[in-house]
């Protein structure tokens, strides 16, 4: 199910920088955003790159754990609202997201319709993962597709792709749920499947990160891992957790209480100055664009 390309220059330099970023020698570690306001507070603070998880996803969304409850459509949208939010109005920085897409909300059929949803929604890159997802009733513990199974997912993204700049980057969780043997067959495959990029999630050793990039050649992006993470051993993206996402739902509720108990707003020691306010609405913007446009 191919999509119709359409004018995205934003969307089309998002996604060349994180090409870039995944070409280079170094390792970054991405802002973790939630919605338009984190992305811009991120994208200001020089982060390269952004991440969007899909356990920020179902918090910002339905206020839910991480269950896999959320739709293709909701999420699409909230990553269409990231984007947009650092792609304008102008001189918002426009760094690149990366966005984990799950299992891709269905079978193979779902994970192309993921691909044609989120490169519409301007994000630059996207993981697919091999994780059975929803887990199967009576499951205990993680479970993996069966490899072929992951790599018709991953062969019908890479199918449904129609800019050629859109970062695919097959996910796998072999290496704490099975073993480095079945890790690194699996990234074999899915290297040799066309995939830009490994995620490898819950990786414990540096040494079988290292020889997943030697096998593959592949760049490397680490998340939820005890190995340390090197630029030598081929990584370039290394998560570092969902903090502002975890101390904005801290921050909410400290508020509420405190005035819930009936202490006057102006109490309140967590609040943002107004230069802050206005530089992360674009306020400046917004009001150059109302004299030119508004007569005010």
């Amino acid at each position: 199910m191919p999509a119709t390309p359409s004018h995205q220059p934003g969307a089309t330099a998002a996604r060349a920088a994180f090409r870039a970023l995944l070409a280079g020698s170094r390792l970054i570690h991405p802002g973790s955003v939630f919605d338009p306001l984190s992305a811009r507070a991120a994208a200001d603070l020089g982060f390269e790159a952004l991440m969007f998880a899909g356990s920020v996803a179902s918090l910002a969304i339905l206020g839910a754990p991480d269950l896999v409850a959320i739709t293709l459509t909701e999420f699409a949208e909230q990553c269409r609202r990231i984007t947009r939010a650092v792609a304008a109005p102008p001189g918002s920085g426009n760094p690149p997201l990366l966005v984990d897409a799950d299992h891709g909300y269905g079978d193979a059929h779902g994970a192309a319709r993921t691909v044609v949803e989120l490169e519409a929604a301007g994000i630059a890159a996207m993981t697919l993962e091999d994780t059975e997802l929803p887990p199967p009733y009576g499951a205990q513990g993680l479970a993996l597709l069966p490899l072929e199974a992951g790599l018709g997912k991953l062969r019908a993204a890479l199918a449904a792709r129609s800019d050629p700049g859109f970062v695919i980057v097959a996910r796998t969780s072999a290496l704490a749920a099975t073993d480095a043997a079945d890790a690194l067959a699996r990234c074999r495959a899915y290297a040799a499947a066309g995939a830009d990029a490994l995620f490898l999630a819950g990786a414990g050793r540096r040494e079988d990160v290292a020889a997943i990039h030697q096998a593959t050649g592949l760049p490397i992006i680490l998340g939820g891992s005890k190995a340390e993470a090197r630029a030598e051993d081929g990584v370039r993206v290394a998560l570092q957790g969902h903090q502002p996402a975890m101390a904005a739902m801290r921050a909410a509720w400290e508020t509420l209480a405190h005035l819930r108990a009936g202490n006057p707003p102006a109490t309140l020691t967590n609040q943002p100055d107004a230069e802050l306010v206005r530089r992360l609405t674009r306020a400046d913007a917004y009001a150059k664009a109302g004299r030119a446009f508004l007569g005010r």
